[in-house]
């Protein structure tokens, strides 16, 4: 089940997914409203959104615009991300129900980052302020990891490299798919909150370098999670393991860039990352780019933002 017919089913899974939590949103808001008009010290607050004039007089909030998000550890790093440097340096007020870890498959069919975006949509509501876009990320942790072995053929075998049946499956169908549920059901929370669906940006990774380092080093913190499965599979020079990383990262963003063509998802930018951070080997120079083999050092991250940043602006 391919193109149009996936297409549909991964919609009707997402809008219905995303119906079970505007339900029990709805039932939230009852009992919270119940709660709030028993209290006689509650604050009421009345917040004015619009442009700073002459006849509008600023108030305490300022910001470039408000974003809601969800996703990947690309947006939930620790000290920093894409979404604390938006907020940092370019000014925007940022709701994000993203956790580091995330497959796109548990964002999409387990709730729980819908449930958290719907909450985020809901408090950018209360401040009388739409939106200027969604941010979605996700997809990378659905094929790193304990099974990133299972994508390649042994390299002493006489069909060394990917297994293209697998990446095929695994791209063009289980995380597409995952996509198009997870797109769907961010559309029909904000048809139900704010009457319209917002512009989403997805974005595709830059190419990382397998080079065997975790997060402050791995064990025990996570990683790493790609040079175990080279390792396995008897990949052991690391210039070919970055040439088949590229490989791999080139199919997964032609998989979104072929997405965002579809015309149910017309709403949906595509945001290009390739070559923004160095993969050059010599003296480690790298590593000034990259924290370890999934995740940019505040530099890389720096301008892989600049990169949504730029788009946002064209919105």
């Amino acid at each position: 089940m391919r193109n149009g017919d996936g297409t549909a089913a991964a919609i009707a899974v997402g809008r219905k997914k995303a119906d079970e939590i505007l339900a029990q949103r709805k039932i939230a808001r009852v009992k919270r409203a119940n709660v709030l008009s028993t209290l006689s010290g509650r604050l009421e607050l009345t917040v004015k959104i619009g442009e700073v004039t002459d006849q509008v007089a600023p108030t305490r909030l300022q910001t470039a615009g408000f974003l809601v998000a969800a996703g990947d550890s690309w947006f939930d790093y620790p000290f920093h991300d894409v979404l604390k440097l938006l907020d940092d340096n370019y000014g925007y007020n940022v709701q994000s129900a993203a956790h580091r870890g995330d497959p796109i498959e548990a964002m999409a069919y387990q709730g729980g980052q819908i449930d958290s975006f719907a909450r985020c949509l809901e408090k950018v509501v209360a401040q009388g302020a739409t939106p200027k876009a969604a941010l979605l990320s996700g997809g990378g942790d659905d094929i790193a990891g304990n099974e990133f072995g299972m994508l390649l053929n042994n390299a002493t075998s006489n069909i060394s490299g990917w297994n293209a049946e697998i990446v095929d499956g695994v791209l063009n169908l289980r995380i597409i798919t995952a996509y198009k549920s997870m797109i769907s059901s961010i559309n029909r929370l904000c048809e139900q909150d704010l009457g319209k669906t917002l512009p989403i940006l997805v974005h595709g990774y830059d190419y990382p370098v397998p080079d065997g380092r975790g997060f402050w080093g791995g064990w025990p913190f996570p990683g790493p999670w790609l040079e175990p499965g080279f390792r396995e599979k008897l990949f052991t020079i690391l210039e070919k393991n970055v040439q088949l990383m590229r490989d791999i990262i080139d199919r997964f963003n032609d998989m979104l860039a072929g997405l965002v063509k579809e015309p149910a998802f017309s709403n949906v930018h595509y945001v290009d990352l390739r070559g923004t951070l160095s993969t050059d080997l010599a003296k480690n120079a790298y590593q000034d780019w990259w924290d370890n083999e999934l995740h940019p050092t505040e530099k890389g991250f720096g301008v892989i933002t600049d990169k949504f940043a730029s788009e946002l602006a064209k919105l």
